[in-house]
């Protein structure tokens, strides 16, 4: 059974969860109106991926007997002056999900919930994972610059990406 305190947490995180993946589809977009497919695709991913994180925590709110409770989504950004501005602000957005699943872990410790810490180990081994894609990703956008040919190796090599359901099983 969950605590108060930490069904609370978990809803809230449920939210961001989806405001990520509302997030990188806007993204997603931008870069479709960009004609950079690969681009795109990355991002389409990683709604993908935030989808199934925030169901992962759904499930897992039901399973231990809470109650999930949704709220509205705010509108995510939908303009950018640039891809490394995207991809930056890709990083620090990860890097606030990141701080948000730490705090989700210092909820989980301080209510001596060891079920929802457990859980939570994975989602703080993926967020490791996330942010060291994303910034990857701006070093290289740093190393090309505006170089033509070099976004245009990038986004080619970001549509080999595919989806793996990584919550499953």
């Amino acid at each position: 059974m969950l605590s108060e305190k930490m069904e609370k947490a978990l809803n809230e995180q449920i939210n961001a969860e989806f405001e990520s993946a509302y997030l990188y589809l806007s993204m997603a977009t931008w870069f479709e109106e960009q004609n950079l497919d690969g681009m795109a695709n990355w991002m389409m991913i990683q709604f993908r991926e935030e989808e199934t994180h925030a169901l992962k925590i759904y499930d897992y709110v039901n399973e231990r007997g809470g109650r999930v409770l949704l709220k509205p989504i705010k509108g995510p950004k939908t303009e950018w002056d640039s891809i490394l501005q995207v991809f930056e602000e890709t990083l620090e957005h990860e890097r606030l999900v990141s701080s948000l699943i730490n705090n989700l872990v210092n909820i989980a410790v301080e209510e001596k919930d060891h079920a929802t810490n457990s859980m939570l180990q994975w989602f703080v081994d993926e967020q490791v994972e996330e942010e060291a894609s994303a910034d990857k990703i701006v070093n290289q956008l740093k190393l090309i610059g505006d170089n033509p040919q070099g976004i245009f190796m990038l986004d080619r090599e970001m549509s080999q990406r595919n989806f793996v359901d990584e919550t499953a099983g």
